[in-house]
């Protein structure tokens, strides 16, 4: 296993960490976690050298920070850094961050979260939460013990996450990062400038919730005539390890397999590692990912606002996606998780408007159907 230094902390973290989130579960229940499964992956992953676990309130239904809490007995817990989040879209006030934390605790059956964050920030949330005084608010914890330091993980625009770092002297943040979304969210010059501030950077969706570990055929063919040895995966996860700001990757792994995999090919990173060639690899396979679109829509809005509150951009882009990467259980679970329910494909009344608007001739009423259909659940 390869460590690097988790920012201003004096932490020493592994490039490798471990992504509670898509723990193997029973009966197509991801609140019904497959625990023995689960705790051996855990634990396999620590055998191994992994010295940072990631979970938050809400992944698997509330069961994750449990199972981590389970996983991490038998002196488990004595040799890793335990990371949650507060699900601050529900905080009201002060009241209801203590009662959060203190049922964290609870679940994770510890007295103390080395690594607390403030969960999915932006511009918005980042303003409620700072007129709530939050920050003061998690000074308190550190100083009484409860939480080791604090950070934010992000899924807002550029503009927001710039602002957000300079809004308060943090110690970490966590950012999506991977090779086809160099440029959405915070992005690469988001995360070069957390990381010049002294912030340890942590990268989430590597692998984009898996889909860039099983590419379609076309983009299997250019990593193998780029060269045997290095599956799918190892080339996402080498794209987040080549950039010297990040200092550790998050995998959500779901099998055991995985762990074992993602612990080789950790102990063959660097930072610096790919070279020129390797670039227009990448370069080849965002092409033909690029070329691989469902719906002509370039976002250009001129379809909005809708009638009915229907985001049609957004409900083309998350069936974009499924349809790219060859599965659409992530973006269902955007779908059904992130969108108000008025956003949804489901609130079309089919009233034609947004076609005579479109500049892309688009078959508006068809498509959301198509998208009701690719995200209805089953």
């Amino acid at each position: 296993m390869q460590y690097r230094p988790f920012g201003k902390t004096g932490f020493d973290v592994s490039v490798l960490g471990f992504g509670a989130m898509r723990l193997p579960f029973l009966n197509s229940d991801m609140q019904q976690i497959d625990e023995p499964k689960a705790i051996a992956m855990i634990r396999a992953a620590v055998d191994g050298g992994v010295n940072y676990i990631d979970s938050a309130y809400v992944y698997h239904g509330g069961s994750s920070e449990t199972l981590v809490g389970k996983a991490l007995k038998d002196g488990y817990r004595a040799r890793v850094k335990v990371a949650t989040k507060m699900p601050v879209w529900a905080v009201r006030s002060r009241a209801d961050m203590d009662r959060f934390l203190a049922e964290q605790l609870t679940r994770l059956d510890d007295t103390v979260i080395d690594y607390y964050l403030l969960h999915s920030l932006d511009r918005g949330v980042w303003s409620k939460m700072r007129n709530l005084d939050v920050m003061r608010w998690a000074e308190l914890q550190i100083k009484q013990g409860r939480i080791g330091h604090i950070g934010f993980s992000f899924h807002g625009d550029a503009a927001a996450f710039r602002d957000i770092c300079d809004g308060y002297d943090w110690e970490f943040c966590q950012v999506q990062y991977n090779y086809m979304d160099t440029a959405e969210q915070a992005g690469l010059k988001g995360l070069r400038y957390a990381a010049s501030k002294g912030m340890a950077v942590i990268v989430m969706e590597p692998l984009k919730g898996g889909k860039l570990a099983a590419p379609p055929e076309p983009v299997q063919e250019i990593f193998r005539d780029a060269g045997p040895g290095r599956s799918p995966a190892e080339w996402a996860l080498h794209w987040a390890w080549d950039e010297p700001g990040v200092s550790t990757v998050l995998s959500g792994m779901s099998e055991l397999d995985e762990v074992t995999e993602n612990l080789a090919i950790a102990g063959r990173s660097r930072a610096g590692l790919l070279g020129d060639a390797d670039r227009l690899v990448y370069q080849r396979v965002r092409t033909v990912y690029n070329r691989i679109t469902a719906v002509k829509c370039t976002d250009c809005k001129y379809c909005l606002p809708c009638p009915q509150g229907v985001e049609i951009p957004r409900n083309f882009a998350l069936y974009n996606d499924g349809y790219r990467y060859g599965t659409f259980r992530n973006g269902s679970f955007m779908y059904w998780n992130w969108m108000r329910p008025e956003h949804r494909a489901e609130n079309c009344n089919a009233c034609g408007r947004c076609e005579k608007k479109c500049p892309q001739k688009i078959k508006i009423r068809t498509e959301l159907k198509n998208v009701r259909e690719a995200f209805a659940r089953k």
